[in-house]
């Protein structure tokens, strides 16, 4: 079965996002939260088996990426704008709970959410993302995660990151994407449309100022209650297995699964394992 995807501008949170829906009006509500550098294209493989199975299928551009609204300022960027982002709109769409799915930046803040309006949340999906504070022991203890995270610290710097993304038709960016994933997972059809979304106005310094933000995030340290199932390809870049594994301890009822032939990329490059992995747990 095809399945139709349509598209939305949502108020939420005193901005606009754009969204992507599909799957029955009716069915449970699932959202899927995209990493850096990506948008609600990341999760395209996801779409058409979650719809399938009778889930409401919601995707939004987050607040700085592609479509969606970009406000100046490390403040509005905070995790708790983050978060309340996503709140607004499991009530924009007449919910009061939803299941949370995230990759990357879209996992930290599922985290997040989860951890401190844990009423939001039914169940937990992070992709390749550990728990916040996790990541912050790991880096603290673990060398090689601060090798793997030294790239952050560019990010910092104002304008220049952005001239050095954008130079020479984001050809950094692009390498980053093809650098860091299995052979082929990335064609050149996709690499347009990441394009096309990195050339919206503001949307590189949008994606950025996430990072910029970080740094003045408290982190929740108490343990989830909510049903987690952590899923990480194995062959990571940017993050440890070691931060994965120390998340588990902020689980209350948590599993991690590794996935083998992937890395940072897992959705794309095994998309009917991770479907799989999400459609048994949810």
């Amino acid at each position: 079965m095809i399945i139709d995807v349509d598209f939305h501008f949502i108020e939420t949170n005193g901005i606009r996002l754009h969204v992507a829906f599909a799957g029955p009006e009716d069915g449970p509500l699932v959202l899927l939260l995209h990493g850096f550098p990506e948008f609600w294209y990341g999760w395209k493989n996801q779409i058409e088996p979650l719809a399938n199975a009778g889930y409401r299928v919601v995707i939004p551009d987050q607040r700085g990426y592609n479509l969606s609204d970009k406000p100046e300022g490390i403040a509005n960027y905070t995790l708790d704008k983050l978060r309340d982002d996503i709140i607004g709109l499991i009530k924009a769409c007449g919910r009061e709970s939803a299941t949370i799915i995230g990759h990357d930046w879209g996992g930290a803040v599922a985290w997040y959410l989860t951890a401190t309006r844990p009423q939001y949340v039914d169940k937990l999906v992070a992709v390749n993302i550990p728990h916040l504070s996790a990541m912050k022991k790991t880096i603290l203890s673990y060398p090689p995660q601060w090798l793997k995270s030294s790239y952050i610290l560019l990010f910092q710097l104002p304008d220049i990151p952005e001239s050095f993304l954008k130079s020479d038709n984001y050809k950094r960016l692009t390498g980053a994407l093809l650098a860091s994933s299995k052979k082929g997972t990335f064609h050149s059809v996709d690499i347009d449309y990441y394009h096309s979304a990195w050339s919206q106005e503001g949307s590189v310094t949008g994606m950025l100022t996430w990072y910029r933000a970080m740094r003045f995030a408290k982190l929740p340290s108490e343990k989830i209650a909510v049903s987690t199932r952590i899923i990480w390809g194995m062959d990571d870049q940017f993050l440890s297995v070691e931060s994965a594994k120390k998340s588990l301890n902020f689980c209350e009822n948590g599993e991690l699964i590794f996935v083998g032939e992937a890395t940072h990329w897992v959705n794309h490059e095994q998309p009917e394992i991770v479907t799989k992995l999400i459609l048994e747990f949810i």
